[in-house]
């Protein structure tokens, strides 16, 4: 986070907001890629939360031959005789040599990519259940492992999407998805531009709170409710033009004269600071 921007208090908005016959969302029915595409599954965890949580076509299983077939290994053979998904076991060097990240726990799968949705498409579906909506916004999120590890925690606080833009930072690659261990599969990742999705959600009556060392300690600023958070990248920090969009500008107080904390790291304290105001009540 940089050192610039000055907090100030969170704004109320009209919630829900109207919405016209004709003005509705685009629907989660068409995919990020073409329909003949596929992603990247790798490691053991993805693989079988994918499998278990049955929101995407999982198409091909390829294990590694010499893995013994208890635990993880056995309940993602078991679920794809189940799902009458392709399995084969294959020599361990044939997914080393496929593998994008490197670690794959001797199990790579192939599955259909999430379908796209937008932060309307998604504010429309949560206000249509009643639920009070927390999204989280990252930009320019450089390093795969840094994205991974928001979706991660994300997962965890009940985030109901993680927003990045659309021609900057990392999208849902094997690398973010290994990370994220099961996060991808449960949070959508959206690409939006960062503007445009902030004054969608303003619209809503979202609060918008930003990240930035010269905000105010983020326990003094009220997060409770329907919110968004809103980080810069690892290098420049929340840019002046985002801090503008926001209603309030928090910081985590440091000690013994650390100046940041990794973006990924800031991320999962104001999620579970916002998760701990919500307990409060």
């Amino acid at each position: 986070m940089s050192k610039k921007g000055k907090g100030h208090r969170v704004g109320q908005g009209k919630y829900p907001p109207k919405r016209g016959r004709n003005s509705g969302p685009a629907r989660r029915t068409k995919p990020v890629r073409g329909m003949g595409d596929v992603e990247q599954l790798e490691g053991r965890n993805v693989v079988l939360e994918a499998m278990r949580r049955k929101r995407r076509p999982v198409t091909r299983v390829l294990i590694d031959e010499r893995a013994k077939p208890s635990g993880k290994v056995a309940e993602i053979i078991a679920l794809a005789e189940e799902m009458q998904v392709s399995l084969r076991h294959v020599a361990r060097h044939k997914l080393d040599e496929m593998s994008a990240t490197g670690v794959h726990n001797g199990v790579i799968a192939f599955a259909k990519p999430h379908p796209r949705i937008t932060v309307s498409a998604l504010l429309e579906d949560l206000f249509e259940r009643g639920e009070d909506p927390f999204v989280v916004l990252v930009d320019q999120v450089s390093y795969e492992q840094n994205l991974g590890a928001i979706m991660r925690s994300a997962m965890g606080a009940g985030v109901h999407a993680v927003v990045v833009p659309v021609r900057r930072g990392k999208g849902l690659s094997p690398v973010v998805q290994r990370v994220a261990m099961g996060g991808a599969e449960v949070v959508p990742l959206i690409r939006e531009g960062l503007s445009s999705a902030l004054a969608t959600l303003k619209r809503a009556g979202v609060r918008i709170v930003g990240a930035d060392m010269g905000g105010r300690p983020l326990w003094e600023v009220p997060m409770d409710g329907p919110l968004a958070l809103v980080l810069g990248g690892e290098d420049k920090g929340l840019t002046d033009t985002l801090q503008k969009r926001c209603d309030a500008v928090v910081s985590v107080p440091l000690s013994h004269g650390l100046d940041s904390l990794n973006v990924s790291v800031t991320a999962g304290v104001m999620m579970f600071e916002k998760c701990r105001q919500d307990q409060a009540g």
